[in-house]
């Protein structure tokens, strides 16, 4: 060959050598109290197109495991540990709270960072609503979207029930009782400060019942214009919703859509969320150089709507229905379609995943997740967690090795295998997998502990003094939070 035409022909390889080696984008969209059967992929009769698209294109994550509640799961997602190691609180946090994620902690966002990543979070963030624990502290180069859940605001602004219920009055006694339960982990009750909207780190609106039905769908906007600004790449994604917790605040445009209710309306716009960011992908031709994870930050509570069929239990709980939780993997061209793994795995996997895809360092700090991607890519013998610890709180509930599920204080095991209702506890039967499951939650007397917020291996939580709410009752956003004295209606 002459070397005219090996110059012309090295000239159309490179891209193609370049695109190969890009780093890949990563958008991680997280649903908040989404069932395990309230999507199509995962058993729903409810219309969720996009989803069952990305099913059929992509990988379901059948065994994926969160956290019992909102704060720990998030905290474990964003850290690669397990929740009690990095935010060992009793249940949540609450608006105003002297405790969160602390800086010390290495994020998702601040590996991806260190990588060459533009980072962003969009919506929910929950594990601190004070400067030092914000997004844009721990990684991210910007926020936009409500710091905690959106029932932590008052009653009068639409945060205590749903759209055309009364809303509820509460009387003196009451006032009373929710002040005397305050403590580091925040304002609870009804005198619960107004709900913010933040951009960055600045309180831009005061959140009541209309700019409710509006938030998921200005969620998406934004996260379509960060896909659009950052083109080029590589960018990282994360995207919590505020849907579809209570109170359930579908788009008008979505209400009344859906056979399940409020619920089923909120996740078919979840649904149509999801078709606009992988249509936008689609059009800049980034899907083959994207992966895109959805999932949920824990079980669904069934009191309000939600579908953990087969699974038992809810939000809130360590039976499966209140931990493990409908997940799918889609990355065209390197998830093999139509797959499906039923091997275990969890949110505080997330992070050495994506850290292996965009040959970023890992943490100096130990670690408790394991990198998926040989799975995700449908590797022969790639495997998930051999065991897995069921923490709610300080407490570990339950453990999980193989098929097997202990829980530690009932008694009671299940072969996830047969039974993944835990409708038949059959310890009787099989007492040396008892006394095997047992064995393997001790080790973990020397690590994390079996109860109790200390154990050798639970990290400081971060703290502040004096934590203020953003908003004051009166609608006055915190002095000094973001340099502008202001007021909002």
């Amino acid at each position: 060959m002459s070397l005219r035409r090996l110059f012309f022909s090295a000239l159309v390889l490179l891209p193609c050598a370049l695109i190969s080696a890009a780093k890949p984008n990563l958008i991680l969209i997280n649903i908040d109290d989404l069932g395990y059967a309230d999507i199509g992929p995962f058993g729903s009769s409810n219309a969720t197109p996009h989803l069952d698209r990305i099913a059929k294109e992509g990988m379901k994550l059948t065994s994926h495991y969160a956290a019992p509640v909102c704060s720990p799961s998030r905290a474990s997602l964003l850290t690669g540990c397990y929740p009690k190691r990095v935010l060992p609180i009793p249940h949540v946090l609450f608006p105003g709270a002297a405790v969160g994620l602390s800086g010390d902690e290495t994020t998702i966002a601040e590996v991806l960072k260190e990588a060459g990543y533009k980072t962003a979070c969009v919506g929910k963030w929950h594990v601190g609503d004070q400067p030092e624990f914000l997004p844009t502290a721990q990684g991210f180069d910007s926020y936009y979207g409500i710091p905690y859940s959106n029932d932590m605001g008052p009653g009068a602004d639409g945060s205590k029930s749903n759209p055309g219920k009364p809303l509820p009055q509460p009387k003196g006694k009451a006032k009373k009782k929710a002040a005397a339960v305050n403590d580091e982990t925040g304002i609870k009750g009804p005198t619960q400060p107004p709900l913010p909207l933040l951009e960055n780190n600045n309180v831009i609106e005061r959140v009541k019942a209309e700019e409710q039905f509006t938030v998921t769908q200005r969620y998406t906007d934004k996260v379509c214009d960060i896909i659009r600004q950052h083109k080029e790449g590589p960018f990282f994604i994360y995207m919590p919703h505020t849907a579809v917790h209570f109170p359930l605040y579908p788009s008008k445009e979505f209400m009344g859509k859906s056979p399940n209710g409020l619920l089923g309306d909120w996740v078919q716009e979840v649904d149509a969320s999801v078709g606009q960011v992988l249509k936008v992908l689609r059009e800049l031709k980034l899907d083959t150089n994207t992966l895109v994870v959805f999932t949920s930050d824990n079980g669904g509570s069934i009191p309000h709507g939600s579908n953990n069929q087969p699974l038992r239990g809810s939000k809130g709980q360590t039976y499966e229905g209140g931990i493990r939780v409908c997940t799918l993997a889609w990355w065209p061209g390197q998830v093999p379609s139509g797959s499906r793994t039923e091997e275990v795995t969890s949110h505080m996997d997330w992070l050495p995943t994506f850290a292996a895809l965009a040959e970023a360092k890992l943490p100096t700090r130990k670690l408790d997740g394991k990198d998926l991607s040989p799975l995700l890519q449908g590797k022969k013998g790639a495997t998930g967690h051999d065991v897995f610890h069921y923490y709610r709180g300080f407490k570990m509930e339950a453990i999980r090795a193989g098929a097997w599920k202990l829980h530690l204080d009932k008694g009671e095991l299940y072969d996830l295998g047969q039974d993944i209702a835990e409708e038949k506890n059959v310890a009787d039967q099989y007492p040396d997998e008892v006394k095997r499951l047992r064995a393997l939650a001790d080790e973990m007397k020397n690590d994390l502990g079996l109860d109790g917020p200390e154990a050798p291996g639970v990290r400081p939580l971060g703290r502040v003094a004096n934590p203020q709410p953003l908003i004051s009752a009166d609608g006055t956003v915190r002095a000094g939070f973001d340099g502008v004295v202001k007021k909002l209606p």
